[in-house]
C-alpha cells in the first residue's frame, strides 16, 4: 500500500462546492480523489448553505484534511458517456445526498465499467430517478412560465415571471429562455434565486418572493379567451391533465382559473350525452355508404383528428361472415381498404387454407382510423385506447346492423371489446362461440399482426392455435348453413 494509499484510508475530508448546481467543481474534485483512491465514505460533500455529515469533523479516527493532490502518475478516471449524462442532471436535484451518490457510482464505475447498465443496481436506479425528476421539473419551467408586463421608469417594457421549481435547475434552463425570448428584455424570479435578461446580457439575481412578481396584466383576459376557446371536451382526462400540469402551477397560470368550470362543463356534457345513449352523432345511417360518408366526418375521438383517414369496411350486404381487426394500418390508411398490409395478407393466406373466401366475408375493423406516432418520417402504429373503441363501437354497430352476419370473428382483443362493450382475454375466449346481444355468434382469435412480432417456437405454436381458430369458423359456417 502506498503512502498516499494510507493518508486516504486515514483522512476524512470535507468537500465544499461553491454552488448547489455546480457540477464542474464536483467533477473535478471526485476525479481527483478517484485518483488519490480516497474511498465514498471517506467523503463529504457540502453544498452552500448545507452542512457535512456528523463524521465530517476532526477526531482521533477520522481528520478533516485538506483534498490530496493525486500524483504525476495518477491513473486517468473512467466514466462513461451514459454517466455523465445522468449526472449532470441528478447533480441539480435538490436531494442533499446527491453528491455522495454521484461519487460512489463513479468510484464502482472505476471497478464496474458497465455499470450504468445494471438498471436494476440501487445507485443506478435512484441516480435515473434523480435525473428523471430534474427533467421533468426543467420541462415544467419550460411549460408554465408565464412573463408578465411591467413599465420600467424609461418607459421600456419589462416582463416578469415567477415560478417556484423543485430543484436546482435556475441557471441551467436560463439558455433555453435566452434563446426563445431574445429580443425581450425578462426576468424569471424564484425562491432559489433569480435570472435576468436585457437583451444582451444574463446576470444572476438572489432569491425572490412571490410579492416581487406583478400579479397580472391586460393581456391575460385574452390569454384566458382563447385558452377556453381551444378547450376540448372531448379530449378531457382530468388525472392525465393534472399529471401534466399539477395544482401547484395553477396560482401562476391566467387560465388556470377556468379549468374548474371548463371540467365541470365537459362532465356535464358527457353526463348528459351517457344517460341519452348518444354521442350527438344522431340516427344511424340507412346504408353502408352513408355509414362511409359519416366516418369520415367523425371526430369524436383524437384518433380522427390525425393526419390519416378514415377506412370503411368492405363486402357485401348478408355475407354470413364478418371479420372485424383493431384498425386500420399504415398501409391500410393510404390505400383507402381494410386489411391489404402484412397482416392483411397473411390474414388472406389462412383463411385461404382454412377454406374460407375472403371475398365472401365482410371485413372491417372496430376503429376506423389509423392511430399513431410520427418518428422521423414513419408512422409507427398505436394502439387504441378502451375509450377510443368504446366511442367507434356505435360505427361498428351499425355496420353489423346492416350485413346481418351469421357468424363474427374478432382479430384480437380491440376487436372483441368493440363488439362485447368490455375486455376479454384472447386466451380464454378463443375456440369458444359467444354471443352478442342480438344472438349472432362470436368467435374470438388472435391478430395476425400478432403472429407477424414473434418468432421461432412461439410463432409456429401461434400460428398452430389460428390455423385452429379458423378451421373451426369454417366448420360452424357450414353447420349455419344446413
Amino acid at each position: 500500500m502506498t503512502a498516499m494509499q494510507n493518508v486516504a484510508i486515514a483522512s476524512h475530508y470535507a468537500v465544499h462546492l461553491p454552488a448547489p448546481d455546480d457540477f464542474a467543481a464536483w467533477r473535478e474534485r471526485a476525479r481527483g480523489l478517484v485518483q488519490c483512491d480516497v474511498p465514498p465514505d471517506r467523503v463529504s460533500w457540502i453544498e452552500p448553505g448545507g452542512t457535512g455529515d456528523l463524521f465530517a469533523v476532526e477526531g482521533p479516527a477520522r481528520r478533516e484534511k485538506r483534498l490530496p493532490v493525486p500524483p504525476a502518475d495518477a491513473p486517468s478516471v473512467r466514466a462513461s458517456k451514459r454517466f455523465l449524462e445522468v449526472a449532470k442532471s441528478a447533480a441539480l436535484h435538490s436531494d442533499p445526498a446527491r453528491f455522495g451518490l454521484l461519487y460512489r457510482v463513479l468510484w464502482r464505475l472505476q471497478r464496474f465499467p458497465r455499470l450504468m447498465e445494471d438498471k436494476a443496481d440501487p445507485d443506478v436506479r435512484r441516480l435515473e430517478e434523480l435525473a428523471k425528476a430534474v427533467r421533468r421539473d426543467a420541462h415544467k419551467m419550460h411549460a408554465f412560465v408565464r412573463f408578465r408586463e411591467v413599465e420600467e421608469e424609461d418607459g421600456t417594457p419589462h416582463f416578469v415571471a415567477w415560478f417556484e421549481p423543485d430543484h436546482h435547475i435556475i441557471r441551467a434552463e436560463a439558455a433555453f429562455f435566452m434563446r426563445r425570448f431574445a429580443n425581450m428584455r425578462w426576468s424569471i424570479l424564484t425562491p432559489r434565486g433569480s435570472i435576468h435578461w436585457d437583451g444582451e446580457t444574463m446576470r444572476e439575481g438572489p432569491p425572490a418572493r412571490r410579492s416581487d412578481a406583478p400579479s397580472g396584466d391586460p393581456v391575460e383576459d385574452l390569454w384566458r379567451s382563447y385558452y377556453a376557446a381551444i378547450f376540448n371536451p372531448a379530449r378531457l382526462k382530468v388525472a392525465a391533465m393534472l399529471s401534466e400540469m399539477p395544482k401547484k402551477y395553477w396560482k401562476n397560470l391566467p387560465e388556470a382559473e377556468l379549468i374548474p368550470q371548463l371540467i365541470a362543463g365537459a362532465q356535464a356534457r358527457e353526463a348528459q350525452m351517457v344517460s341519452s345513449g348518444s354521442l350527438d352523432r344522431g340516427e344511424r345511417p340507412a346504408t353502408l355508404e352513408g355509414i362511409d360518408t359519416a366516418i369520415h366526418a367523425c371526430r369524436m375521438c383524437p384518433i380522427g383528428e390525425l393526419d390519416n383517414r378514415a377506412v370503411m369496411g368492405e363486402g357485401a350486404l348478408g355475407a354470413p361472415l364478418m371479420i372485424v381487426g383493431e384498425q386500420p394500418g399504415d398501409h391500410e390508411d393510404r390505400a383507402g381498404r381494410p386489411f391489404v398490409g402484412p397482416a392483411g395478407q397473411l390474414l388472406g393466406e389462412y383463411l385461404e387454407r382454412a377454406g374460407i373466401d375472403r371475398s365472401q366475408a365482410y371485413v372491417t375493423n372496430a376503429v376506423k382510423h389509423f392511430k399513431f406516432v410520427w418518428k422521423g418520417k414513419r408512422r409507427l402504429h398505436q394502439s387504441p385506447g378502451a375509450k377510443e373503441i368504446d366511442t367507434c363501437r356505435w360505427w361498428l354497430e351499425a355496420e353489423r346492423n346492416l350485413v346481418q352476419p351469421r357468424l363474427v370473428l374478432a382479430l384480437g382483443a380491440s376487436a372483441a371489446r368493440g363488439l362485447l362493450g368490455k375486455t376479454v382475454s384472447i386466451t380464454k375466449a378463443r375456440g369458444q362461440p359467444m354471443r352478442l346481444e342480438d344472438g349472432t355468434e362470436l368467435w374470438i382469435t388472435a391478430h395476425p399482426s400478432y403472429l407477424l412480432r414473434l418468432e421461432g417456437e412461439a410463432r409456429e405454436e401461434q400460428a398452430r392455435l389460428f390455423a385452429a381458430d379458423l378451421a373451426a369458423v369454417r366448420e360452424r359456417l357450414r353447420e349455419l348453413a344446413r
